[in-house]
């Protein structure tokens, strides 16, 4: 019960300070909107074609790519999780935080709570807008809390890379340039904006392993079809297995960078 207070404490921090930055709030909210209001427009057209609609498996792209959208979103959310160690260790809040009484394994895994917090205010407000552009969700309420839980998992995993890499990166500007290096390949080489029949073999290939291809699967189902398990359960359980290796390693990693 200690560590998971802990956990949370470090994990209320962020929280604080993500609310405190009002446009950081603004931008959070507004993003989605931008996203599926345009994107998802402009491509409407593609779903009149009787066999791009066999593709996608519907007759609306905007439902076909809001599975994407919210998994993209909580990807960039989470991979810039990193900075935040980096920016406690530069004004040395980190040193203080270290000599706290508490559990240094929490400090990584309260922060990947936090993005995981963030992830599924985004979500919801994704969830909101594609309803209010006609968006319907096969699985129903029960369904849409599902995809909030398994959006949150998959924000873990990415805020789980950040942080690994940042208690041994030194500075803010090569971890941010090494996200933006893996965040576009990662999201535009899986099938969460782009059926995987319309790509290549080779990117089709690709996109099989991705992690986030994983994890829009079950989001989709619940979207476009509703409780297909046997469409679910695989991208579940690889998403829900990435989210646990992950935290272990940003925690390994984090004790053994600071008992340096």
């Amino acid at each position: 019960m200690t560590v998971l207070s802990d956990i949370w404490y470090v994990a209320w921090r962020e929280l604080i300070k993500f609310f405190r930055a009002k446009v950081r709030v603004m931008v959070t909210l507004i993003q989605p909107l931008l996203w599926l209001g345009l994107m998802g427009n402009v491509m409407e057209g593609l779903s009149n074609n009787p066999y791009v609609q066999q593709m996608l498996g519907t007759q609306s792209y905007l439902a076909f790519m809001t599975p994407g959208i919210i998994l993209m979103t909580v990807l960039f959310g989470g991979v810039f999780s990193g900075t935040s160690i980096i920016w406690d260790r530069r004004i040395g809040y980190l040193e203080k935080l270290m000599a706290a009484p508490i559990s240094r394994g929490a400090i990584p895994l309260g922060k990947m709570l936090a993005a995981a917090i963030q992830g599924g205010i985004q979500v919801l407000v994704i969830i909101l807008i594609a309803m209010g552009f006609g968006v319907h969700f096969a699985a129903g309420p029960a369904g849409i809390l599902v995809i909030l839980l398994i959006a949150m998992i998959f924000s873990t995993i990415l805020s789980g890379f950040s942080l690994s890499m940042a208690v041994t990166i030194k500075t803010q500007e090569t971890l941010m340039a090494l996200v933006n290096f893996l965040t576009m390949p990662l999201m535009f080489a899986s099938n969460a904006l782009f059926p995987k029949a319309a790509m290549p073999a080779w990117l089709s290939a690709i996109a099989k392993i991705n992690p986030v291809t994983h994890a829009v699967a079950p989001i989709r189902e619940l979207v476009l079809h509703g409780w297909n398990w046997d469409a679910m359960y695989t991208g579940i359980f690889v998403t829900l297995g990435l989210a646990v290796a992950m935290g272990l390693l940003a925690q390994w990693l984090f004790r053994r960078a600071t008992a340096e």
